[in-house]
């Protein structure tokens, strides 16, 4: 049976980015929103990018979560708090539940070049203090260009996985890796997030700057590190 992964923020341009990517992949997806309608509408505009086998559909956020194996966060900062509060209830125990989550100043009003403090240490780690027990939270693919996602080019940029669970970063390095062009790295324990959030406003502030749509690629590591085993 194959996995279900819902984005939660899918309507977005890196929720529907990644859910554009996976379905390309075969994946079973499903775009979660506040508004089902909305959801919908993003589910038809990818069934028409990619042909009527495209499996994906859109659902409000409890449905999606109630129905997921995987749930992917993909929603700005402001909101991550009170729409995990929201949905903890749909989430099944055993989900894995992958933070995209970075918490930019813009959130609240100040530069998205660079990011809060965070109480818990990072966005994925206050995720971790808010899902039900039995769910595994793993922080990835922060650094990864919406706009890049939402073309047909290659994504030139590795994606470092982080989780205090190795079984679930294997899966999400696994999932990472259907992506055209990602290497998945592990990254490490779950508190290594915040490093990787911090890089995101960095690569940001480089994109302004530049006018680009950087990522970022890790060199120097034996072939093996690359590989998901």
């Amino acid at each position: 049976m194959s996995q279900v992964i819902a984005v939660l923020g899918g309507t977005g341009a890196e929720g529907f980015g990644l859910a554009l990517r996976w379905a390309r992949a075969g994946e079973n997806v499903i775009i979660g929103s506040r508004d089902a309608t909305r959801a919908r509408e993003a589910a038809t505009k990818i069934q028409t990018m990619l042909g009527g086998s495209a499996k994906v559909s859109g659902e409000e956020n409890l449905a999606a979560c109630a129905a997921a194996d995987l749930l992917v966060l993909t929603i700005p900062f402001e909101g991550h708090c009170p729409l995990l509060k929201q949905v903890r209830t749909a989430i099944r125990p055993g989900t894995i539940v992958i933070d995209t989550t970075v918490p930019l100043a813009a959130s609240v009003g100040g530069r998205a070049t660079r990011t809060l403090g965070i109480w818990e240490g990072s966005a994925a780690q206050q995720a971790a203090e808010l899902v039900p027990k039995g769910v595994s939270v793993v922080a990835a693919f922060h650094n990864t260009s919406a706009e890049i996602l939402n073309s047909d080019a290659v994504v030139d940029c590795d994606v470092i996985v982080c989780s205090d669970d190795g079984a679930a970063l294997k899966t999400v390095r696994t999932l990472a890796a259907k992506i055209p062009g990602v290497r998945a790295i592990d990254g490490g324990k779950l508190e290594n997030a915040r490093i990787l959030e911090q890089i995101t406003a960095l690569l940001i502030g480089l994109n302004i700057r530049l006018k680009g749509h950087s990522g970022i690629r890790i060199t120097g590591l034996p072939e093996k590190a690359y590989e998901v085993s």
